[in-house]
């Protein structure tokens, strides 16, 4: 009896012993966790955007900057509290593992990691910015947000589409604000009999009196058709600081100008018309009684 009493006084020993190993672990594991992911979020995280920020980068390298940077703050944390809080576990082991979780992942999401890329070259290259409003496959509208996989665009419809970055990244993007100035055209149609110097100059005259129209490079005027019912005169000018609502709102306020001034001139704008002839024969039979005509 006494030997079955120090028996169970030894494992009872022992379990505890082990409980609190286990428990000073966990707390190891928690500790190091903590401390490395705090010190990460607090001074690494704001380091590097502002090493980015100081080199001028925009609003969407410095949010994928923060993305990345959080991610390897965590990927950081982890691997240290499992090398403080796990016996017998190493950064190089873990370090091992966590490449072939990233092996299997890259495997599995191909298309994922495609647009990621994407977007790297996206932020690279700069094609665009935040702000930007870009014309792709039949599409418009500005630039809200460049993220890891997706960009955010919201249409002149006050739609918001999100699109994958390859998507952008292999297809032409159009940037019509990418430049200071943006040349702009219109074709305006004049009657065969109207004197094309004097449309010319109305045309001319009008560009330069619209609100938003630089002076240089001055307006020009080009015949550029001889259509069916209209000779094509192209009339090109150019706006400064392109926005999409100032060029829509010049262009509008150029093309209404220039048709009250062409009205006062008498200059004709003839449209296309189609005119039918021919004769209509009315043919009238009479049925035979028997049935047959």
């Amino acid at each position: 009896m006494q030997t079955l009493v120090l028996q169970l006084g030894f494992d009872a020993g022992a379990l505890f012993t082990n409980v609190e190993a286990y428990v000073r672990r966990a707390l190891f594991f928690v500790l190091a966790f903590v401390v490395v992911y705090v010190v990460g979020r607090v001074a690494f995280v704001p380091l590097v955007k502002r090493s980015l920020s100081a080199r001028g980068f925009d609003e969407g390298v410095l949010g994928l900057a923060d993305s990345v940077a959080g991610g390897l703050v965590l990927f950081a944390a982890v691997a240290v509290a499992f090398s403080v809080g796990v016996p017998g576990a190493s950064l190089t082991a873990f370090a091992a593992l966590g490449g072939a979780l990233a092996l299997a992942v890259g495997f599995a999401a191909q298309d994922l990691i495609g647009n990621f890329v994407a977007g790297v070259f996206i932020l690279k290259d700069r094609p665009f910015e935040v702000g930007d409003w870009i014309e792709w496959n039949d599409t418009a509208g500005r630039v809200e947000d460049i993220d890891l996989r997706v960009s955010r665009i919201r249409t002149f419809d006050n739609e918001r589409i999100t699109v994958p970055n390859g998507e952008l990244a292999n297809n032409a993007v159009t940037n019509p604000v990418a430049s200071d100035t943006l040349r702009q055209t219109f074709v305006f149609g004049i009657g065969y009999d109207d004197d094309i110097d004097h449309a010319t100059d109305c045309l001319i005259e009008e560009a330069e009196a619209t609100e938003g129209v630089l002076e240089d490079p001055a307006p020009s005027v080009r015949v550029t058709e001889l259509g069916d019912s209209a000779v094509g005169l192209q009339s090109r000018f150019w706006i400064e600081d392109p926005d999409r609502a100032d060029f829509v709102g010049v262009r509008s306020a150029y093309v209404q100008a220039v048709k009250e001034r062409f009205d006062a001139e008498g200059i004709d704008m003839p449209y296309v018309h189609r005119q039918l002839t021919g004769d209509l024969e009315v043919v009238e039979s009479v049925a035979d009684p028997a049935g047959t005509e």
